[in-house]
């Protein structure tokens, strides 16, 4: 791994304009960031959630914002091999992180050994969530990027009959804890870029599920937008602006709700 502080100056030179350009630019389209807010940033230890806290120690230094953060990682019950390479990546890349550990997967694989990522997901977000209310934190930033938005955006057409996408800000509904996405706009080949170049050893989650021993529909959907793109570049980008041009009166479900319309 490169020194820290020229991993974090990459971030105002060679990655200024695919990733740290656009992570200011959503912030901005989306006003994700406001004064005085306490913002907690989930951890995964993967590519994407790394970079994420890096561009947050970024912003921090600029007082561009008056806003506090903290980096929040659940430990789910990893081997300890794993937990350690986990800390000592955090430690080389200068994240002040604080890990819950949980038996998350154990409870998981045992009630649902079919298939526990739903499970997993749903017991990791409730517990995150406990954790950062405990904290007095008035937001969750989560890592996902541009092609999380387009690759949810097609599966919930394909295999939930539904034209939904992932949001930059899911407002809160109890009025405690909101959730915001300021990747939404980066590549992910950017952030490959950015992690190889730099020399960051990302992780995984350390499940089967994710090591790929059991396909999964997202995997398939990437795949199948990976061949869309080769042949019609672009294509992509397309699908992601569509959710930001709708026509409602070309949409079944608007429509036909339309008195207008009636006969």
């Amino acid at each position: 791994m490169k020194d820290v502080k020229e991993i974090e100056e990459s971030l105002g030179n060679v990655y200024k304009k695919p990733i740290w350009s656009k992570f200011i630019n959503a912030i901005n389209d989306f006003d994700l960031i406001k004064d005085g807010d306490k913002i907690a940033i989930g951890v995964s230890g993967g590519k994407d959630s790394l970079l994420l806290v890096k561009l947050f120690q970024k912003l921090k230094k600029d007082k561009s914002r008056n806003f506090e953060f903290k980096a929040i990682s659940l430990n789910p019950g990893f081997k300890d091999s794993d937990l350690k390479n986990f800390k000592s990546n955090l430690e080389k890349l200068n994240i002040d992180c604080e890990i819950v550990d949980t038996n998350i997967w154990e409870i998981a694989n045992a009630k649902a050994k079919d298939y526990p990522c739903f499970l997993c997901a749903k017991m990791r977000r409730g517990i995150l969530y406990s954790r950062i209310e405990e904290l007095g934190f008035n937001k969750l930033a989560l890592g996902h990027h541009f092609d999380d938005v387009v690759e949810t955006t097609m599966m919930n057409m394909f295999y939930s009959g539904t034209l939904k996408t992932m949001t930059p800000i899911v407002p809160s509904t109890t009025g405690k804890l909101a959730l915001i996405r300021p990747m939404v706009y980066i590549k992910e080949d950017s952030i490959i870029d950015y992690t190889k170049k730099n020399g960051i050893l990302a992780m995984n989650c350390g499940c089967t599920i994710e090591a790929g021993k059991t396909s999964s529909k997202r995997r398939e959907t990437k795949e199948l937008l990976v061949a869309l793109e080769e042949k019609t570049p672009g294509i992509k980008q397309s699908i992601f602006n569509s959710m930001n041009n709708i026509n409602l009166d070309y949409v079944f479900g608007y429509t036909r709700g339309n008195k207008n319309d009636e006969k």
